[in-house]
């Protein structure tokens, strides 16, 4: 499912506030082209992603990413691309909690809680819970998943270069390119047609 415009406008404002209560400077044009990922579920709140690119390079990659309350942005890895490894990331943690998921020993009792109706889709429970100061860097190929704790969460990201176009989902009908659809413009009542007359 697209996004609206206006979903995708209060979503930018929301993620700004976010990034604001983090301490994240960013300009006026940075705040219009916060990228909004619903990853064509329908269903933003529950799973999406906000992010802000800083830098991508063919060298290295630095982006913010912020997580509304218990948003979870999917399972997924980054493949090896035209004969170069898949991105390796560090995480960290400027402002909430981030509960992060990778391949490993399942924690046997996590504080995420899987979208329901998505179950399928989340495989690996190795739980590593960040904090403010906190990082981990997950390494190129590895299935990860994380959520935004109760108040949400922003998140520092430096990696190598990033495509996200190539990025490989647990859920196959994830769509990672947001498609924004514009809003349908009401049509004047029968009413207004005729004050108007």
């Amino acid at each position: 499912m697209n996004l609206k415009r206006s979903e995708f406008k209060q979503a930018q404002a929301r993620a700004a506030e976010l990034f604001g209560r983090a301490g994240i400077v960013l300009t006026e044009q940075e705040r219009e082209g916060i990228e909004i990922a619903g990853f064509g579920l329908g269903n933003l709140d529950l799973q999406g992603l906000e992010i802000v690119t800083y830098v991508n390079t063919d060298r290295y990659c630095a982006k913010e990413l912020a997580l509304f309350p218990k948003q979870t942005c999917p399972e997924h890895l980054h493949p090896p691309v035209n004969g170069e490894p898949g991105k390796m990331e560090t995480f960290r943690c400027r402002w909430g909690t981030v509960y992060l998921y990778v391949e490993g020993t399942s924690t046997r009792s996590i504080h995420a809680v899987v979208p329901q109706g998505s179950e399928p889709a989340y495989t690996v429970f190795h739980e590593i819970v960040l904090r403010p100061g906190e990082q981990f860097t997950i390494p190129s190929g590895m299935k990860h998943w994380f959520q935004g704790g109760p108040e949400g969460a922003v998140v520092s990201e430096f990696s190598s270069t990033s495509r996200d176009e190539f990025d490989v989902f647990t859920d196959p009908s994830i769509i990672r390119i947001p498609v924004i659809e514009e809003d349908e413009m009401e049509l004047p009542s029968a009413d207004y047609e005729a004050r108007i007359r």
